[in-house]
């Protein structure tokens, strides 16, 4: 069977509740911004092909939910995450302040190649800002993180946070001569033709709820 791409890439959304994670993947895959939303139960699913290097790519994108209870729930949707997106909310503090939490969580459950990038979301509260781009950003240097302000609202810099990282997990791969391709590749890059379109977009086994913003 052919396919009208070429990778899979996998990524997971990670942050607390309510920072947008939610938001920021419909903004990206149905360019759409819900106003009112309630939280994610357990894990939302989507998908959108972009192209890389003249290649098609399929991101496979798996948001977590964000409250305490699900922490358990969600950390068996880490294995395999090739690129992991780390949400704060510019407008409240305590959510960056759990970013070392989240962050620790995904590296010790993700493989050492995974790309990480520091989402500061909701960039259109600028007059809420709670947290500098400044401290943002030194917390992603620290850490070895890409770094972007969004805002799902505007759009503004959504669709880029997706494209800057499936660009460098695929100059990755050019770079290491290719991937594993088998279906149970723990790195969660595929080729297309590795495994059947059934298993790659079946939805998750837990409930769902809507868009956590």
């Amino acid at each position: 069977m052919s396919f009208p791409y070429e990778y899979i890439f996998k990524y997971i959304i990670i942050g607390d509740m309510g920072v947008g994670k939610s938001c920021l993947l419909h903004q990206f895959t149905d360019r759409k911004f819900i106003e009112e939303t309630q939280h994610t139960i357990g894990v939302e699913f989507g998908t959108k092909i972009i192209e890389v290097g003249g290649k098609k790519i399929k991101l496979q994108i798996w948001d977590t939910a964000g409250q305490e209870r699900f922490r358990a729930v969600c950390r068996s949707y880490y294995r395999g995450a090739m690129c992991t997106l780390l949400v704060y909310d510019i407008s409240r503090r305590v959510t960056f302040q759990h970013l070392v939490s989240w962050l620790s969580d995904a590296r010790n459950l993700t493989s050492p190649n995974t790309v990480f990038m520091l989402i500061g979301s909701k960039r259109d509260l600028e007059a809420n800002r709670e947290v500098t781009v400044e401290e943002a950003a030194k917390f992603a240097k620290e850490n070895e993180l890409l770094f972007l302000e969004t805002s799902s609202k505007t759009g503004e810099n959504v669709e880029e946070a997706f494209l800057k990282t499936a660009s460098q997990l695929f100059h990755s791969i050019q770079e290491n001569g290719g991937v594993d391709a088998g279906g149970d590749n723990p790195s969660g890059m595929m080729r297309s033709n590795a495994v059947s379109q059934t298993r790659l977009d079946a939805p998750p086994p837990q409930d769902q709820g809507g868009c956590s913003c």
